[in-house]
């Protein structure tokens, strides 16, 4: 099956990709979506004319900025690493749900933390948080026209596959980026896993990568990894090299596949730089595509099957 193109390059913004695009009474959740590439996805979608409810921690501290820049918005608790949380947030929504945008995330916590449920962190809050939700929501996204599942994924996903032997770090050492990297590829594998499921129901669901931007979410980089992405001289001051983009730049790919036209009857696919990636093998050296272990079907059941009790 030929890889899907688009017109748009990698510094096309998220305003360009819906440039022309009408989603005018068209619902749709956007995780994190209060700051850094979240916020950029949000001011496309309501530029385009989507209602979108803002899914965040702190709700109250969102809203009046939120509100005084764009019309159409409303924010909403959620706690992804939090289960009760999800499963409140799930209850209190009515009506359908035209697109369901998972953006929020944690890197590379430097310490290993768990949630109540035995989870590591990084992959409560990046993948189960974002499973119970999908979930938890399936039948609002049932209910509308064309509804789509967006996971905004990460490059690191090149870098490691599903531990299923260990995927809470509960016998080998803790190490963060692992921890981030097995989380990224989860996030794919969660597309996957609906788009398998859940095509005969209408919906559809795509996974991205943003590419490297300077957000909140790189807090935990340390000094000595951001001088070597070129990110930080040598006096802590930030740098932004030619690799990096805009967050409008970054959030481009995840509006692209959350309500392009472009997109309609794409299904199970990874997608970075507004263009749909190549199946490579994963390892230290390769810089571009989707790595085998994150489109496995075989690996996206199994980890369906392994989250699905933890819902209760």
């Amino acid at each position: 099956m030929p890889l899907t193109t688009t017109p748009f390059g990698p510094r096309a913004t998220a305003a360009e990709v819906l440039d022309g695009v009408d989603l005018s009474g068209r619902r749709m959740i956007v995780t994190g979506g209060a700051s850094g590439l979240g916020v950029e996805t949000v001011r496309a979608l309501v530029g385009a004319g989507a209602e979108v409810t803002v899914a965040t921690r702190d709700p109250a501290a969102a809203a009046e900025p939120l509100a005084k820049e764009l019309p159409r918005v409303r924010t909403a608790a959620l706690d992804l690493s939090d289960l009760s949380s999800v499963r409140a947030f799930c209850a209190d929504w009515s009506g359908p749900l035209d697109a369901l945008v998972a953006n929020a995330g944690v890197m590379m916590l430097p310490n290993r933390q768990v949630t109540a449920q035995g989870w590591e962190m990084q992959l409560a809050t990046n993948y189960l948080g974002h499973f119970a939700l999908a979930v938890g929501l399936r039948g609002a996204l049932q209910a509308a026209d064309r509804p789509r599942v967006t996971v905004v994924s990460s490059g690191a996903q090149l870098r490691a596959g599903f531990d299923f032997a260990d995927p809470q770090f509960e016998h080998r050492p803790y190490d963060p980026f692992l921890a981030y990297a097995q989380s990224k590829t989860a996030d794919v594998l969660l597309a996957v896993g609906i788009s398998r499921r859940w095509a005969d129901h209408g919906i559809a669901a795509n996974a991205c990568a943003p590419g490297w931007i300077h957000t909140n979410l790189t807090r935990h980089l340390d000094p000595a990894t951001m001088r070597a992405l070129g990110a930080m001289d040598a006096d802590g001051n930030l740098l932004t090299p030619a690799h990096y983009k805009t967050p409008a730049q970054g959030a481009a790919t995840t509006v692209l596949l959350a309500a392009s036209l472009l997109l309609d009857g794409v299904n199970g696919r990874y997608f970075e730089d507004n263009q749909e990636s190549e199946v490579v093998d994963g390892g230290p050296e390769v810089m571009s595509g989707v790595a085998k272990w994150s489109v496995d079907p075989a690996a996206a059941d199994r980890l369906w099957d392994l989250a699905q009790p933890v819902l209760g």
